[in-house]
């Protein structure tokens, strides 16, 4: 299968740095997603310990949960999925969700 998006080499370690996800012991990068906006904001950077591999599917949930937020100005819950409804942000319900 040919590949539909670009790839490139971090041989320097410059863009790992730039991002904070270099592990200068072992002189390799963390095993790190960073979602980033049409703006070039960071939304989201989820950094993996050695043992763990990613979970795909968490991906896509995060970015809708971003855009759904964007939206509506409402806040998701844990293990909310599209489709479900938000939460308002208010500080008063922290910890009842």
């Amino acid at each position: 299968m040919k590949v539909q998006f670009p790839l490139l080499s971090d041989r320097t370690h410059a863009i790992s740095r730039a991002y904070r996800a270099l592990n200068e012991t072992a002189g390799a990068t963390f095993r790190v997603t960073v979602i980033i906006d049409p703006e070039g904001k960071i939304c989201a950077k989820f950094v993996y310990p050695p043992e763990v591999g990613r979970n795909v599917y968490e991906i896509p949930r995060v970015i809708q949960g971003i855009q759904y937020g964007r939206m509506t100005g409402e806040g998701v819950p844990a293990n909310w999925v599209p489709g479900n409804p938000g939460i308002k942000r208010d500080v008063n319900n922290i910890g009842k969700y």
